[in-house]
């Protein structure tokens, strides 16, 4: 029977001195690994782009609009 760990891949990553010392404190406060905080973090960071990616491709039948004739519109309207 495989375990969890025979299907994890290992990479080396390094951190700065302060970033490490703060997750190794992290880690030993509540009682996870290192490689999980990491993973978890990756993972919300990959979903973050997800959303982000879904939000441009509907925004992409959007009519472009340049700066130029933002502002000028905002000139005529007595905006700004």
């Amino acid at each position: 029977m495989m375990s969890h760990m025979d299907t994890q891949k290992r990479a080396t990553v390094y951190f700065e001195p302060d970033v490490h010392r703060a997750l190794r404190l992290k880690a030993a406060a509540t009682d996870r690994s290192i490689s999980d905080m990491v993973n978890d973090a990756v993972k919300a960071a990959l979903a973050e782009d997800a959303e982000d990616l879904a939000a441009f491709a509907e925004r992409k039948k959007e009519k472009s609009l340049s700066f130029d004739t933002f502002v000028q519109g905002l000139k005529r309207r007595g905006r700004i």
